[in-house]
């Protein structure tokens, strides 16, 4: 390797360790919220056993439709391609989507003076469940390589990964929100609005389903859980931030945490394009992997993308490209209204003047019809 591009490989991947560290940190406090919340839900445990099913079915579906009636639903498909980020809205009730993608992949190890060169292809299956906040996901990637190295040369195919899990929508901030409108101060509506900081958040678990895979570091289980928290903010002027931060393969002798953060910018009603950063960290393995990508709308229900990825280390040297297409069935999809207070306050009264107008104007008819027979009497 060139001694210059060498030079510049170590100091990008010292910048995206430290990088990586730091989000490591935000994971582990994360994590000591977690454990805190655990604790108080085991102390909690005791009121639980002691309540009657009434009442829990009760709580229970108190939680489930507290925001019951907030559609998700948007006017365009909003899919997770090309990324691997996941967004924290669901599909909208009764919505199935379905994306789909191809790519190349070429792995150089310089360690092992190994080298592989493949194909593969992902698939992903969502469906919206019982609630707009509510979806299932499934998730399938297979590949197919040569592996060569100084010894052997073999082909490697097999599912790389099969999760199925569902995503809850916990908090969204634009609900029952609406942003004051200042008529005396121009300035005042167009400056920034902090609440756009406030991110919607969600939660996901699920299971891996690819403990024989040939992709594994090691022997691995059947079955093993997946948890994840998610987080979106959407920004004026179509900017999107997403974050995921996970822990996979739990209980496992190879357990993975990392991150994806992804930055999409909409471009016109039909372009996007996207910057995305991902790190994991495991007992074998650890990277950080940039991508960049772009999405064009075909139709209000269908998407196709393109995108490219690269690390920044050589044990192994990753780099992979392709693209991708995403449609969405929404014809059982039935819309609900949700109103903010306010919305319905206006919405009430605009009701009552047109009734009391309707009322007058009956009335006026009744008296003019009255007048007329009087004056026909006289005449």
């Amino acid at each position: 390797m060139n001694p210059l591009k060498e030079a510049v490989c170590i100091f990008i991947n010292k910048l995206f360790d430290k990088f990586n560290k730091l989000l490591y940190k935000i994971i582990f406090f994360w994590v000591k919220i977690i454990i805190k919340i655990s604790t108080f839900g085991l102390h909690f445990q005791y009121k639980l056993k002691n309540m009657t099913r009434f009442r829990l079915l009760l709580l229970i579906t108190a939680f489930l439709s507290a925001s019951y009636g907030f559609s998700q639903y948007t006017d365009v498909i909003n899919s997770n391609r090309p990324g691997e980020s996941m967004s924290a809205f669901a599909v909208g009730k009764d919505v199935i989507q379905t994306e789909l993608g191809a790519y190349l992949i070429q792995e150089k190890h310089d360690l092992l003076l190994s080298e592989l060169n493949g194909f593969g292809t992902d698939v992903a299956l969502r469906y919206g469940f019982l609630y707009d906040q509510l979806e299932l996901i499934g998730n399938l990637q297979y590949q197919k390589g040569l592996y060569s190295n100084l010894l052997e040369e073999k082909n490697i195919e097999g599912f790389k990964k099969f999760t199925f899990g569902a995503k809850y929508l916990m908090y969204d901030p634009n609900r029952n929100y609406k942003p004051k409108v200042n008529i005396y101060s121009w300035k005042a509506n167009h400056k920034f609005n902090w609440h756009y900081l406030i991110p919607a958040v969600s939660v996901y678990a699920g299971a891996n389903f690819s403990g024989n895979s040939p992709f594994n570091y090691s022997i691995e289980p059947k079955i093993s859980p997946k948890v994840m928290l998610i987080s979106q903010n959407n920004f004026p002027g179509s900017h999107v931030f997403v974050c995921n931060i996970f822990v996979d393969k739990i209980a496992t002798e190879n357990p993975l945490t990392g991150y994806v953060v992804t930055y999409t910018k909409g471009i016109g009603s039909d372009w996007s394009v996207f910057l995305e950063n991902k790190g994991v960290q495991s007992k074998y393995y650890s990277d950080s992997i940039l991508t960049v990508g772009g999405a064009f709308l075909l139709n209000f229900n269908t998407q196709v993308d393109i995108s490219i990825s690269k690390n920044f280390k050589n044990t192994p040297d990753i780099l992979y490209g392709g693209v991708g297409f995403s449609w969405r069935f929404d014809a059982n999809y039935k819309d609900t209204l949700d109103r903010v207070p306010e919305d319905e306050r206006i919405a009430k009264q605009k009701a009552k003047v047109a009734k009391e107008k309707k009322r007058l104007e009956k009335e006026a008819k009744k008296n003019s019809k009255g007048k007329s027979g009087i004056k026909k009497e006289k005449k």
